[in-house]
């Protein structure tokens, strides 16, 4: 099998990632996958480019805080994956599409917008998400203190390191900081 260029293997995956952003912002009103598609993209872009990880990276620890703390204890796996299934599943009422009711006050167009497609993505973000949850169970449960070990930044420098100094930046402010 033939090698693939760097430079070449750059643009495909810049591409790619740039594809799956233009499509996350497209699918987000909709229910399904559109965060996810957004984050995928983003996480594609921060493979090569700078600006991309540094902006990626605080939402990266979030995200892994907040799955720690999902699965932290049994009731809260437990919440987790029911909330996770439930949520998952709705997408089987797209695919059902039921009749518009009689006490729903909103324009027809609000009732199930974005047809069986929308099912789908929400049928395949409930797959998704039911994956990353056992994930993060068999990461973070019984280890409350893992997601603190990933605070450090991508650079393996800890959150209370100073600020960056350098000219033309304002005291306090990290390089990367958006705003």
């Amino acid at each position: 099998m033939p090698v693939t260029p760097a430079p070449v293997r750059r643009v495909l995956v810049s591409g790619a990632g740039w594809l799956l952003v233009a499509l996350g912002v497209v699918l987000f009103p909709l229910p399904g996958p559109g965060l996810l598609l957004l984050g995928a993209g983003a996480a594609l872009l921060a493979r090569h480019d700078p600006w991309a990880a540094a902006r990626l990276e605080p939402w990266r620890r979030l995200a892994l805080r907040e799955a720690a703390r999902g699965v932290a204890t049994w009731p809260r796996t437990l919440t987790t994956v029911a909330v996770t299934t439930a949520l998952g599943l709705s997408g089987l009422l797209w695919l059902w599409a039921p009749p518009q009711p009689a006490w729903w006050v909103l324009p027809a167009w609000t009732w199930l917008p974005g047809g069986a497609w929308a099912g789908v993505g929400q049928l395949v973000s409930g797959v998704v998400a039911l994956g990353l949850t056992v994930q993060a169970h068999r990461r973070f449960h019984g280890a409350p203190e893992a997601p603190d070990a990933t605070d450090a930044g991508a650079s393996g420098a800890p959150q209370d390191a100073p600020p960056d100094r350098s000219p033309g930046r304002s005291p306090g402010r990290r390089s990367g900081a958006v705003g």
